[in-house]
């Protein structure tokens, strides 16, 4: 195969890798204004779904780390921007980092199912948001809390490891590679 061709091929991925990214970025700031929408039974702050979620589990998965934490902090930025404000951003970024990361070291070792890796990432999540209220607010006290977002992240990262793993399994080849 020629240098000509080589280069061709190369910037043909990347413009692929590009496209499919964006696609996902767009999907999880949907997802994002869909779960502002809906307004949850439980009269406990702070918990949510967690859907945009499931487009970040999956490209983990499929696009790897790199592609999943900017497909990730772009959703974070943009929606905070639209829909939480500075401090949501703030609170979503150390969540979102925590998170993603500890996902995917969890899905390298492969150990763990995409349930698995989705349950720690909620948790990681919370865990992530409250940590960061105790440094802004200088009050540990908050802490008390994370028994109940402890389980909140359990039961949405059951649910969203399952679907995003039905959906993961059915999705076409991306043919990025």
């Amino acid at each position: 195969m020629s240098s000509q061709a080589k280069t061709s091929q190369l910037k043909d991925r990347r413009t692929r890798l590009l496209a499919v990214s964006a696609m996902f970025a767009a999907l999880a700031l949907i997802f994002s204004y869909i779960e502002v929408l809906i307004p949850l039974p439980v009269p406990i702050p702070g918990i949510k779904l967690g859907i945009a979620n499931l487009v970040v589990l999956i490209a983990i998965y499929r696009l790897g780390f790199k592609h999943a934490f900017v497909i990730n902090m772009v959703r974070i930025l943009i929606a905070g921007l639209l829909f939480s404000g500075v401090f949501g951003m703030i609170y979503s970024l150390a969540g979102g980092i925590l998170s993603i990361i500890v996902m995917y070291l969890l899905y390298r070792t492969g150990l763990f199912s995409m349930v698995g890796v989705s349950m720690a990432g909620g948790v990681c999540h919370n865990l992530g948001q409250l940590l960061t209220a105790c440094v802004l607010l200088s009050n540990t006290a908050i802490m008390s809390y994370f028994p109940v977002l402890l389980f909140s992240g359990l039961i949405s990262g059951i649910a969203i490891g399952l679907l995003a793993y039905v959906i993961e399994k059915r999705l076409p080849d991306l043919r990025i590679n």
